[in-house]
């Protein structure tokens, strides 16, 4: 015997209704199509389900047999919403790698858009160091990462989606708070560095004895700007990174041309993206493409001339 769902749908429908006509109605089926249906299910099950061809009453057998089938249609109901959903993007988990100053002042805007009407999506954020990202993203531990990467490679896909200014940052009655833009690693070797970890990527060999060098290395950028703001010393962030922190800082850019650090969208290379990952992966490139042509402001706010911006 087999019995299909549309069988189980049509005899449920019947019977929630007590009649032929209206249940053709809402199956968009004709009444004799349905009336062949449950006129072979009793066949096929050797007794009756309903105790008169008005099937406004149900016999024991019909009593049972729509308590198991309305929980079968729905089981079934449930699965092809669920397949649906994830095809569709609808549904699913996505677990997210991003550089600190990325998830603080990128990705609420982000998230909120995405998750709008997608409310039984799960994302999960972790920030971490780029490195760790690409680790991680190796390892099969995130789907995504957002962090700086030296580009494709056997493993990782790199596609770069965004770029800011390296600056010093430095407490407003620092000496240097005066100055409109830092053309030289020496003008630094006065003042004592913080260390931290956005300030790995710079390759610069001047820049690079003054950071091994640094006598204090802090690897958080919250931590690292409580140290500049309690006057402790200066350091060297990109510009996002200290977005939203509040107008106590100054943030001077380095370099003629500008020494940019370059953020990008890393995936597993030679792997499928789940639909729901695909989904947010271009939600992320939009993102900056509207950060980049200033379609919405970061946490900050509006930017202030020779602050953060």
């Amino acid at each position: 015997m087999a019995i299909k769902i549309e069988t189980l749908r049509c005899f449920v429908t019947v019977a929630e209704l007590g009649n032929i006509s209206d249940a053709a109605e809402r199956l968009g089926r004709t009444p004799s199509a349905i009336s062949m249906t449950l006129k072979q299910f009793e066949e096929d099950l050797g007794a009756p389900l309903f105790e008169s061809d008005r099937k406004n009453r149900l016999t024991a057998l019909g009593r049972f047999t729509l308590g198991e089938a309305r929980r079968e249609v729905d089981r079934f109901t449930r699965c092809i919403d669920n397949i649906t959903g994830f095809a569709q993007a609808k549904i699913g988990f996505v677990r997210v790698g991003s550089v600190p100053s990325v998830a603080a002042a990128v990705l609420p805007h982000l998230v909120q858009v995405f998750v709008a009407d997608r409310p039984e999506v799960v994302i999960h954020v972790q920030d971490m160091a780029s490195t760790t990202i690409q680790r991680n993203i190796e390892m099969d531990k995130l789907d995504l990462g957002i962090g700086s990467c030296p580009g494709d490679g056997p493993t990782i896909r790199s596609r770069e989606v965004f770029s800011d200014d390296f600056g010093v940052v430095c407490h407003p009655d620092h000496p240097l708070a005066g100055e409109t833009r830092i053309f030289d690693w020496a003008a630094l070797e006065d003042y004592r560095l913080i260390s931290n970890a956005s300030s790995d990527q710079i390759t610069a060999p001047a820049f690079r004895r003054l950071d091994d060098a640094a006598q204090l290395k802090v690897r958080n950028t919250a931590s690292v700007l409580g140290m500049v703001r309690a006057g402790v010393g200066i350091t060297v962030l990109p510009r996002l990174a200290v977005e939203g922190y509040g107008p106590d800082l100054r943030f001077l850019p380095i370099g003629t041309p500008k020494l940019q650090r370059k953020v990008s969208i890393l995936s597993r290379a030679q792997t499928e993206l789940p639909p729901i990952v695909k989904a947010f992966e271009c939600a992320i490139v939009k993102g900056f493409a509207d950060l980049n042509k200033g379609a919405w402001q970061t946490n900050s706010g509006a930017s202030r001339p020779g602050q953060i911006r």
